[in-house]
């Protein structure tokens, strides 16, 4: 049992890292012979440079992320926020807080929330407009992840356990990073088509991340993603109409 338990941690050592080319696990990406000295490793399997983001600026990575360059997405995914890890509890926890956060700042949008606050002094009627937001969001996230789960199961024909999912919807939330302009719109005006540009690049951002992940073709990662988006939408306004009446 002792040598079986070796293999198995090295196995899984060597899955933290990968090559952004290949995708294959590597033990080390670099060695640094001193501060600012240090020399990028080669993928034993294609025989090219694993990572070469490591020596590149946030922004160049940023570049390439909004680009929607795979390469980007590997090294973000798995050499810099290291998904194979295992221990990315606390990660997960602060992605899906932003997340939601930064969806609520979306359903606010959309509702015109902003003059309900405004127009009203009513601590009640403010209770009821941030009840609306957190039940459309809860929901609204619950299809989406269902939709996202189920499309990767069937459509995809992936098996899946807990930590693949943990993996695959960190992947999700992560490159949800677009949804950041929202906060711009919270305090400039802004049309309200700049909010459909916004989900257009979430949208083909997790497709991307989605097949990083899975490494599956990347027309069946961006029709789950777009079903999975397609039913949040239906949901978000449905659920806005029937409150909407309701109040």
């Amino acid at each position: 049992m002792r040598p079986k338990t070796t293999e198995n941690e090295e196995k899984k050592a060597v899955e933290e890292r990968r090559c952004v080319n290949c995708g294959k696990g590597i033990k080390t990406l670099f060695v640094q012979y001193s501060p600012g000295n240090i020399r990028l490793m080669k993928c034993e399997n294609c025989k090219a440079v694993a990572d070469p983001y490591i020596e590149c600026e946030f922004m160049i990575i940023l570049i390439d992320l909004i680009l929607h360059k795979t390469k980007a997405y590997q090294h973000l995914l798995f050499n810099m926020l290291n998904l194979d890890a295992g221990d990315t509890k606390g990660l997960f926890l602060k992605s899906s807080f932003v997340y939601f956060l930064l969806d609520a700042c979306r359903i606010s949008l959309i509702s015109n929330s902003r003059d309900d606050w405004d127009s009203s002094g009513s601590l009640l009627v403010s209770i009821w407009t941030c009840g609306k937001v957190l039940m459309d969001v809860l929901l609204g996230n619950f299809i989406f992840i269902s939709v996202i789960v189920l499309g990767t199961r069937f459509l995809l024909d992936l098996s899946l356990d807990i930590t693949r999912c943990k993996e695959i919807m960190l992947a999700i939330l992560i490159s949800s990073y677009f949804k950041l302009f929202l906060i711009a719109m919270m305090v400039w005006e802004f049309p309200s088509s700049v909010l459909f540009i916004i989900d257009i690049f979430v949208l083909s951002s997790n497709a991307v991340a989605l097949r990083v992940v899975t490494e599956l073709p990347t027309a069946g990662c961006l029709a789950v993603c777009f079903g999975a988006h397609a039913a949040k939408l239906f949901t978000d306004r449905w659920l806005l109409h029937l409150l909407s009446e309701d109040s």
